[in-house]
């Protein structure tokens, strides 16, 4: 009797496993429907940013009201119905990764029950213009999306629950930004934990496959466009690398700042307020965000995305105490509770700090630094500087300046981690606090 080659084996066990293929189709169903999730939060809070900043127009002292308002009752809406929502949303997933997570409470951390509050309440946050992004929530939102995939695998199905969720969280990044390549490097720097689902084919497919519904419906444009670089040189070593250790140092301090702030262990008066009414301290930092909008004429709005690519494109007139203000405003409404992002400010932090150092040091190609900038203080905040500088690379096109993106985002990193622990793995902490304690 002749003996197959063990080739014609292969693919006969490839094509008549129908348990294999049932599963691969799940899995890239669920992550285009993951991706298309995303691109309805992306739609949802542009228009309901774009309401607030109409009602900001026609009275400039609404937001004294709305702002402090609407932030109580978020924070209200999130302690009471869906506190696994609050925050950014990345912590949530990093501990639903965590091998001290058993399966039966991984919906504390991710589900479609904190998808649907999720979607709902960020979108209410950037109504009320509170200083946020979307990007954060868009991996706990996807994340959601895919582990209810599990539900209708196969039995016997090679994917796991730990991998489903890795593959949404890095699909919400790459969805989140138009960045399939940066959310492949999410997943590798920021989520993975194992080494064997770094090489998953299928998981990387699910990635890049709700990177492209993002693209579908919005287009393959980069999100702050395609900026001007001229001819380097090494008239920009010097401010670069300053852009590149005041970007690092800020988000160093960003981080640790943060990081006591949600803590709780802080002795100080408003740790104290904050533990015994959090809803009324919501409200004070809602007033805070408004009063530092007003004072700011309304940049410090939101997520930060037009202010940022008004400067990149030249035609933006920022304020040198820019920078400052956001990087409040981002700092206390973290601190309120609510569910929200930081990926978007803080590039806008860094791309503002970029911008300043230009006028500064009278660099004649400002947008470089201003990209720069936006590398080094993502990097710095979350101390992933491969994501960092590849997300910034996808988002402004900018292939030209692949290594002194790369140099900034690594510098800034270095200096961010001689202040600061990381930021999301210390948040993770935090939420492995909420795991019900066992009985004795």
């Amino acid at each position: 009797m002749k003996l197959q080659p063990p080739v014609f084996s292969a693919l006969r066990q490839e094509l008549y496993d129908w348990r294999l293929w049932t599963g691969r189709g799940i899995v890239l169903a669920f992550a285009a429907l993951a991706g298309l999730t995303v691109v309805a939060l992306t739609w949802l809070t542009d228009h309901a940013l774009a309401q607030f900043f109409s009602m900001q127009r026609s009275y400039w002292w609404s937001p004294l009201l709305w702002t402090p308002v609407s932030t109580a009752a978020i924070a209200w809406l999130t302690q009471r119905y869906a506190p696994g929502a609050a925050g950014s949303g990345i912590p949530q997933v990093m501990a639903a990764l965590t091998h001290e997570v058993q399966p039966v409470h991984r919906r504390i951390y991710v589900s479609l029950r904190l998808t649907v509050s999720k979607i709902l309440l960020t979108t209410w946050g950037l109504l009320a213009g509170l200083s946020l992004g979307r990007e954060g929530p868009s991996v706990q939102i996807a994340a959601g999306v895919m582990h209810h995939a599990r539900r209708w695998l196969p039995s016997k199905s090679t994917v796991s629950e730990h991998g489903l969720i890795l593959a949404g969280g890095a699909a919400g990044i790459a969805a989140a930004f138009n960045t399939p390549l940066g959310g492949v490097m999410f997943a590798i720097e920021e989520l993975s934990r194992k080494p064997e689902q770094r090489s998953n084919g299928l998981l990387l497919a699910a990635i890049v496959l709700a990177g492209l519904m993002a693209i579908s419906v919005y287009g393959n444009s980069t999100y702050f466009g395609v900026i001007r670089i001229e001819n380097l040189s090494m008239g920009l070593l010097l401010p670069g690398l300053l852009v590149a250790v005041c970007s690092g140092a800020a988000g160093g301090l960003f981080s640790r700042v943060l990081m006591v702030s949600l803590s709780g262990k802080s002795a100080d008066r408003f740790s104290k307020f904050r533990k015994k009414a959090p809803v009324l301290f919501a409200a004070a930092c809602g007033l805070v965000v408004a009063i530092l909008g007003v004072v700011s004429h309304g940049d410090t709005y939101g997520s930060g995305y037009n202010h940022t690519r008004d400067m990149l494109e030249g035609s933006g007139d920022s304020s040198s105490l820019y920078v400052l203000f956001k990087f409040m405003a981002t700092w206390i409404t973290a601190w309120a509770g609510v569910p929200g992002g930081l990926f978007a400010p803080s590039l806008a932090i860094g791309g503002a700090l970029g911008n300043d150092i230009a006028q500064l040091t009278a660099y004649v190609n400002a947008p470089t630094l201003i990209a720069l900038g936006m590398a080094g203080f993502l990097a710095a905040v979350t101390q992933a500087p491969l994501t960092a500088f590849i997300i910034v690379m996808e988002m402004v096109d900018g292939h030209a300046l692949v290594l002194s993106l790369m140099a900034s985002a690594l510098v800034a990193s270095g200096v961010s981690r001689l202040i600061s622990a990381p930021l999301y793995p210390s948040l993770a902490e935090l939420q492995l606090q909420r795991l019900p304690r066992l009985r004795t």
